[in-house]
């Protein structure tokens, strides 16, 4: 069948259109053939035959797929989506198609992630990415994943995988002519360099990086110099003080005891301790799945949500796809566009989906070096041992060498020096990959076979929701949790100087957190922690985020023993608020005394009012949810000015020690030190916030009934393109979310739901899905954004799940390419 094109309703188009190429391109006109930044020349760029017009000419899906290596057929029908439905006859096959199909739509992103892990941006951009590269190499992701594929045996099923998947994507890069450069290519005037093998591993590092590089021990010491130890400790307490944990337990949610000790004087602070905060302390990459036994479901069928929340980009980060191999697997879901696997999505017989555990799997170590300029040797239990190094080489455009760097490894991990410091890292991430857990775990046939699929499953340590046809449910927060010596915490740095400092192996898998079946019928998981320590106090990590999306999910799922996919899809964006049920009642209650005692402001009382009559709901049309946003980030301000200067500048706790200081009203916390003669309590910093709030949502909005308050005018969600072009981004996109929601949006509005998902595990598997973006990574495709309005909407597409290549509905058939072996240098 031929391809054919599908036109996007009118008013849901994101991003490049055809007018705005145009647009585009005739102010590139004006500049000629001088260069702009890391632009290329413009004459090149616009060569009307093999210039940027021929990228709206490109074809929306393939007509043809020739990878020479193929040893079979293989045909592949791409649904009414743009979804590829591979059907192959061996596994290599599978992995060699799904890498053309990945090269074809997304070829641009492969390599970019490949030089981001490696460190190589400066090679397209410039001197100015050479700080962002020298910080890549040094954390040692592409150095340990060259390591771990040299390790392979090359007879391996992983190694013949991996192999397979670079020769599709270098099939499809052999074959581009001028006239097929993706747009990026031509804007930096530049070509696609081969795929190897390894850089599969320098993906799945570079994930490592964004789930599991969490150094507390660095805000742990920067908080001590500021504030004193034990202040420094409540502040990044090993347990959440509000529990509602992943594995359930009873009584819960509860609130444990946790005094803030006051703080003390300063140290002065050490400009070697720099640490670079998070603006949003409760992100931590924040993520959601639940799942539901049959017995609480309206149709009597397990289900399963799922939706992990990471960085928005476009294209997105994920890449659908349905991959059957006979006898082998038969999986459908969201696969890493670099990688041969199903992340997350479903089978036959089974579901699964991931939230990030943020477990503590990192420690630094002070070391000593015979010489802090140029070491070769490091001394442990009072011996030297001889330091590893390596060179290090950065280069332009033009290939000139803009550094050089010697970067040094001890048996623990890569060195760091800075001013006095030299500290080795040891991390679980440059440990182990994991690919093949994942794709063992594809092929799973229940839940019981899952788990044990994810006992290989090594870093970064992931909460993994999983549901199969035989009604079992189950999570484990499986991967490699670090054994540490007696009596240590993972917030302090370690004594390299002893060889007593070395992690003594890890946690066997019959200790990870993990439960099967529980009586309550559900299990859900949002980056909380995982286990109730007091079930079991194990050190697992420290400052978890706050639980408000475990708690509303939670509460919702209490609330519903009928649940319906649908019910399943509306919580996923269900616009209540755990925080806003906790901090409202407490601001009300404090203008009411501070009122009662004479002492309210009238701008207290008028937002008191307003905030009264707010339903704590997070809706694009709600006009109060502001009020509350700008009350706690003056509240915040207000409470913790101990942070305005100093060695822990800009630093803010997590909102959960926030409403734990709320049931301490005389804590000297509550003091602003700025009025020295004025003893602050927590009612009169509550009420003042409340005004402070106020005055400013008029300033900044208007007044409360004019329109300016309105939440889809002030909350946005922005999915910019790697190279921050703004017209091949999605910019200023109304939500229902906030902080601290399901549906979580803060900030600059650049991380949310990259994927949703739902699964029922009937007599036949059916599933529904959507990510904020579309297939291709042209942006002059159909395909480029066509998701997204029914992800701000919060819509999910039926996901077609056919057996056979015939069995896929006409209606929901786009194109079929039959993909054949083809000799080298045929065609």
């Amino acid at each position: 069948m031929a391809a054919r094109r599908r036109r996007l309703p009118a008013g849901v188009r994101y991003g490049l259109r055809i007018g705005t190429a145009a647009a585009v391109l005739g102010a590139g006109l004006v500049v000629g053939f001088r260069r702009s930044g890391p632009l290329p020349p413009l004459g090149p760029f616009l060569d009307p035959v093999h210039g940027v017009w021929a990228v709206a000419a490109q074809a929306e899906v393939p007509t043809r797929i020739a990878v020479p290596t193929l040893a079979d057929t293989v045909r592949v029908v791409f649904d009414d989506r743009a979804v590829p439905h591979v059907f192959a006859r061996n596994e290599a096959d599978a992995a060699r198609v799904l890498g053309y199909l990945h090269a074809w739509f997304r070829l641009f992103q492969l390599e970019l992630q490949t030089r981001v892990a490696a460190g190589r941006l400066a090679e397209w951009l410039g001197p100015s990415l050479l700080g962002f590269d020298r910080q890549q190499r040094a954390l040692a992701l592409a150095w340990s994943a060259d390591r771990e594929y040299e390790r392979l045996a090359p007879e391996s099923r992983l190694a013949a995988v991996l192999d397979a998947y670079a020769e599709g994507v270098n099939a499809r890069i052999a074959e581009l002519g001028p006239r097929d450069l993706p747009l990026e290519y031509r804007l930096l005037a530049t070509r696609p360099a081969a795929w190897q093998p390894v850089h599969t591993l320098y993906l799945m590092k570079r994930m490592g990086y964004t789930l599991a590089y969490l150094p507390d021990e660095l805000t742990y010491e920067r908080l001590v110099q500021a504030v004193g130890p034990a202040a420094a400790a409540a502040l990044l307490p090993v347990n959440s003080p509000i529990q509602q944990p992943i594995v359930p337990s009873p009584r819960t949610p509860r609130v444990d005891t946790l005094i803030l000790p006051p703080p003390v004087l300063p140290l002065p602070a050490r400009a070697d301790s720099a640490v670079a905060w998070d603006p949003d302390p409760d992100r931590r990459d924040a993520s959601n799945n639940w799942v539901v036994a049959p017995w609480r479901t309206a149709d009597g069928h397990a289900l399963l949500a799922g939706d992990p929340h990471l960085d928005l980009s476009l294209p997105s980060i994920w890449f659908e796809a349905h991959l059957v191999v006979p006898d082998t697997f038969d999986l459908y879901g969201v696969t890493f566009p670099g990688a041969p696997l199903v992340a997350i999505g479903f089978n036959r017989n089974v579901a699964w989906s991931f939230t990030n555990t943020g477990a503590d799997v990192l420690d630094f170590y002070e070391e000593e070096l015979d010489d802090p300029v140029r070491p070769s040797r490091y001394r442990v239990d009072g011996a030297w041992r001889p330091l590893e190094s390596r060179i290090e080489r950065y280069r332009g455009p033009d290939g000139r060498v803009l550094a050089q760097d010697t970067l040094y490894v001890t048996h623990r991990g890569p060195l760091r020096r800075a001013d006095r410091h030299a500290r080795s890292m040891r991390w679980t991430v440059l440990d182990a990959q994991n690919v093949e857990a994942l794709r063992e775990a594809g092929r799973a046939r229940s839940v019981v076979e899952w788990l044990t699929a994810m006992e290989g499953f090594r870093a970064p340590i992931q909460n993994g929701l999983v549901a199969d046809r035989g009604g079992d449910i189950a999570v484990l927060a499986a991967g490699a949790y670090p054994i540490r010596p007696p009596g240590g915490s993972g917030l302090s740095v370690w004594d390299g100087r002893t060889s007593a400092s070395d992690w003594q192996g890890t946690l066997p898998p019959a200790r990870y957190p993990y439960a099967r079946n529980p009586t309550q019928g559900f299990l859900a998981s949002a980056n909380q922690q995982p286990l109730d320590p007091r079930v079991d106090p194990a050190y697992l990590g420290a400052a978890w985020p706050s639980p408000w999306r475990a708690m509303r999910i939670n509460q919702l799922l209490r609330a519903d023993s009928s649940v319906t996919p649908d019910d399943m899809r509306r919580f996923q964006t269900d616009p209540g608020s755990a925080r806003a049920d906790w901090f409202v009642p407490e601001f009300l209650a404090a203008v009411e005394r501070e009122a009662a005692a004479g002492h309210a402001s009238e701008d207290a009382r008028t937002a008191a009012r307003l905030l009264a009559a707010w339903d704590r709901r997070y809706t694009r049309t709600d006009e109060r949810a502001v009020l509350f946003e700008y009350a706690m980030e003056a509240l915040d301000g207000r409470t913790w000015d101990e942070f305005a200067t100093g060695p822990a500048r800009g630093y803010s706790p997590s909102s959960t020690i926030l409403a734990i200081l709320l049931r301490q009203p005389a804590n000297r916390w509550w003091d602003d030190r700025r009025t020295a003669d004025v003893l602050e309590t927590r009612d009169v910093v509550l009420s003042e916030s409340l005004a402070e709030g106020y005055r400013r949502a008029v300033t900044a909005l208007g007044p409360p009934d004019g329109g300016g308050w309105r939440w889809d005018r002030v909350r946005h969600q922005n999915i910019w393109h790697p190279l921050r072009f703004r017209a091949l981004s999605a910019l200023e996109i109304p939500v229902q979310g906030g902080p601290g929601l399901l549906n979580p949006s803060a900030g600059s509005g650049t991380h949310g739901a990259s994927w949703r998902m739902v699964v029922e595990l009937g007599p036949d598997v059916r599933a529904w899905g959507v990510y904020p973006g579309g297939q291709s990574g042209n942006p002059l495709s159909a395909w480029y954004t066509d998701r997204l309005p029914r992800w701000v909407a919060g819509e999910l597409d039926p996901l077609p799940f056919p057996a056979t290549p015939d069995a896929l509905p006409a209606d929901r058939r786009l194109a079929e390419v039959v993909a054949v072996p083809v000799p080298r240098g045929g065609s």
